[in-house]
Parts: structure tokens; sequence; C-alpha cells
């Protein structure tokens, strides 16, 4: 049995969405240029390789080595929570108990792109280059 290569493997999965996604022969093959191009230039095994650390980072046994990523995603969970659930019910329940108080909402503006990249949408990037609209 062969060993598992996680490159060739999103090839052939690749391939198989390509061909799904774009009927069109042409556009498909299209796609796949694109694709191949990625693989060319080592962008899809700096992906992969990096597939592969997230993996071995989760698996790990110590909380400090695999617990990073859901803190973060808890820190940033709580900030949205704050904004949209917490703060207009603190705001609401102190004006009913009479003590109207100004509480500032959470700077969200460096959280959110933080989230945004733990949640994968990073990857747009990859797309926009992958459609050639991507900025150089």
């Amino acid at each position: 049995m062969a060993a598992f290569d996680p490159v060739t493997a999103i090839t052939n999965v690749v391939g198989q969405v390509i061909d799904r996604v774009w009927p069109d022969p042409a556009q498909a093959a299209q796609a796949k240029l694109e694709f191949f191009k990625l693989q060319q230039t080592g962008e899809l095994a700096q992906i992969t390789g990096q597939m592969e650390i997230n993996k071995t980072e989760a698996s790990n046994a110590s909380v400090f080595v695999s617990g990073w990523r859901p803190f973060i995603g808890w820190v940033c969970g709580a900030g949205c929570a704050w904004n949209w659930i917490g703060l207009p019910v603190a705001k609401f329940a102190l004006i009913f108990a009479g003590h109207p108080v100004n509480i500032s909402p959470a700077d969200l503006s460096e959280m959110m792109p933080l989230l945004f990249g733990l949640l994968g949408l990073g990857t747009l990037r990859t797309f926009e280059k992958t459609k050639g609209v991507a900025a150089k």
C-alpha cells in the first residue's frame, strides 16, 4: 500500500471538483491550468504543508500547543457576543434600572481579520489568484 500523499490527494479532489463546477471542457481546462500553475509555483505545497502542521498541532496533548486556536476562537467569539448580545442587553438593563451609562462596544477591527483567518476565509486570496483578479 502506498503512503498517503496529500498533494496528490488534493490534486485529484480539485480535478474532480473542477469537472463538476465547470461542465464546459474549455473552462475546466483553464481552471485546471491555473491549479497546475499553483502546483508549479510551490503555493500548493505550502498550503498542504500548513494543513499538515495544523493537523499535528491539533493532535498534540499539550493545551499550549493544541489549544491556541480554540482559545483565540473563543476570545473572538466572546468579543462578537459582547458587541451584538451582551452590550445591547446591558444598556437596556441599565436604562431600565434608571442608571443609563455610555458603554462602548469592543473594537473588532483587529479581531475580525484574525477570526476570518481562523475560519479559513484567507483562502479567498488564493481563489483570487487563480481567477487572475488579484492585485500584483
